[in-house]
């Protein structure tokens, strides 16, 4: 039914931070507008990732031209493997952001089926009956756009995730002449990034870290850790700056860290001199005030680089007493347990930690703009009607209230996914919703989708059933107290119990004193290994719960 109003239809991340997602429709042409992904909350056993339910986009397959992204973050681009396995359609996004889908489509096997359109900043291109320039803009990530989509009803301009620093280290700073040009010319509509709607003032630039960096590089005379996320390119390239001037060779440790270095430098966003970079067997050729080590696992994550430095499981990262270990990064809500188990085995080797040094120096800045800068974009923008995107409902519901305080916005609307915003020259009001929630992810090829968690957990338990493995550990020596005990339900594997009490045992043996005490990387360790051992063995996927007793 043709309506002559332009809808805007959120499938994800309004309403929760993460997988966001966000179709536009005239008539019968749909854009979408990045394909993000979030991470699972604990309790969710067996999965990977969680993406959006594009039941919408499926249902509308014909009628969906492309997908633009606007940056490379996993949580606007994760969920492209998934999306790209159900619409055969092109993707837009710049160079940087390019590379990561590159690989990430290669993993997937989607590469060579994808065509993929490389756009830049100021250069318009046509989708339909949209005509959509992307405008460059600041974050944490490099090569970020917004998008002003030119559409029949009126401009709109979705911002990405953004701040505003007009000193970036990469010489290309806010666009903030591009967003007044369309503000004079009249903006219908202005989504904007409201994850740090609770911060007031101004978020500082990247440069903000150097000085407090460059006094920890001085003072430092042993070896250097450095982790920060492997997507910080602004970060990486200080951080070998500052290693630079102060005489250090560098190690990347970490298959996330070193992809995203070689990715920057491949495109000149880094550029290392000769010698700089040494192979992490190196290290051992060089006194520890020599070498600084770039290392991925700044969130705690059980298997990454960091995490097995801080027990001492690493091939080439061995943390000394006296070492230092910078921690440039904020904490993702829901992380806390994993990071300050890390920080706690990094006390135990007798390491400097530097996580949160605000009172003395900036280690770490957000790649979000605070209040001030959402209220001058809005004031350059000057829409008609104003939308938050990104976050909680708190969040938009406070977004929403500064847009009108500003008195630049005629009406703020919060809508959350699923909801359906039809918009045309003069009102704007929601209609009826589309299906809209999360499609949960393990790691293999099998996808989960469910309204109800219980009702997902009960299926998964009837076709593959459950592995309790049940470890028995002397609360005073942190030993075995007795052999484990392996319990299957619910499919038939009874015939390879056996195997798995023997891939359990395996699986602590090989750990360290000090891996054992960690009952978070015991449970992980032994959880992979027995997915591993089913899988190959039965094909099942059951849901493998570790269970420590304390004697």
């Amino acid at each position: 039914m043709h309506t002559k109003k332009l809808k805007i239809i959120p499938l994800g991340g309004l309403g929760e931070f993460g997988m966001n997602c966000l179709a536009l429709r005239w008539e019968d042409d749909i854009i979408v507008i990045d394909a993000g992904l979030m991470f699972p909350e604990s309790e969710l056993l067996g999965v990977d990732i969680v993406v959006p339910d594009i039941s919408y986009l499926v249902e509308n397959k014909q009628h969906v031209r492309a997908i633009v992204l606007t940056h490379g973050h996993e949580d606007h681009i994760g969920g492209l493997p998934w999306i790209l396995s159900e619409l055969k359609v092109p993707v837009y996004a710049t160079e940087f952001t390019l590379a990561y889908v590159e690989g990430k489509l290669e993993e997937h096997q989607l590469l060579d089926d994808t065509e993929l359109i490389e756009i830049t900043p100021k250069e318009k291109f046509t989708i339909g009956p949209f005509t959509i320039e992307p405008i460059r803009v600041t974050h944490s990530l490099v090569d970020c756009v917004a998008l002003a989509i030119d559409t029949p009803a009126g401009v709109v301009i979705h911002t990405g995730d953004f701040k505003i620093d007009l000193s970036p280290l990469d010489e290309t700073p806010f666009d903030l002449h591009t967003f007044a040009e369309y503000g004079k010319r009249g903006v219908l509509a202005l989504l904007q990034d409201s994850t740090n709607v609770e911060r007031s003032g101004y978020t500082p630039s990247e440069r903000a870290v150097i000085p407090r960096l460059d006094e920890i590089f001085a003072r430092t005379k042993r070896k250097l850790f450095f982790s920060c996320f492997s997507s910080s390119i602004y970060r990486i390239k200080i951080a070998l700056d500052l290693a630079r001037a102060h005489g250090r060779k560098v190690a990347v440790l970490g298959r996330s860290m070193m992809e995203s270095t070689e990715i920057a430098q491949d495109l000149g966003y880094i550029d290392i001199p000769p010698g700089l970079v040494i192979n992490p067997g190196q290290m051992r050729d060089y006194s520890p005030d020599q070498l600084m080590v770039l290392i991925s696992g700044t969130q705690g994550e059980p298997m990454s680089a960091l995490s097995r430095a801080a027990v001492n499981n690493h091939k080439h990262a061995r943390i000394d007493a006296g070492d230092t270990v910078i921690l440039s990064s904020r904490i993702i809500p829901g992380n806390e347990k994993n990071i300050f188990r890390v920080i706690d085995h990094l006390y135990r080797r007798d390491a400097n930690v530097i996580a949160d040094d605000g009172s003395s120096g900036l280690i770490h800045v957000s790649g979000h703009g605070s209040q001030e800068e959402m209220r001058l974009l809005i004031n350059l923008v000057r829409p008609k009607f104003f939308v938050p995107v990104h976050g909680d409902y708190r969040y938009l519901r406070r977004h929403a209230q500064i847009a009108m305080e500003t008195g630049a916005v005629e009406h703020a609307i919060v809508i959350e996914d699923g909801d359906v915003l039809e918009l045309d020259k003069d009102n704007a009001r929601k209609k009826e919703k589309v299906t809209a929630g999360r499609v949960l992810i393990d790691s293999g090829s099998t996808i989960d989708v469910v309204e109800d968690l219980v009702i997902r957990d009960r299926r998964i338990l009837s076709e593959d059933g459950i592995v309790l493995a049940i470890l028995a550990i002397n609360q005073r020596t942190g030993k075995m107290a007795q052999a484990p005990e392996v319990v299957m339900r619910g499919f038939g594997g009874a015939d390879i119990t056996d195997q798995a009490r023997e891939t359990v045992l395996k699986t602590l043996d090989s750990l360290t004193s000090e891996e054992t005490s960690d009952y978070g990387l015991v449970k992980e360790k032994v959880r992979v290994d027995l997915k591993r051992l089913i899988q190959k063995s039965t094909g099942r996927r059951p849901i493998i719960m570790p269970v420590i007793l304390e004697i």
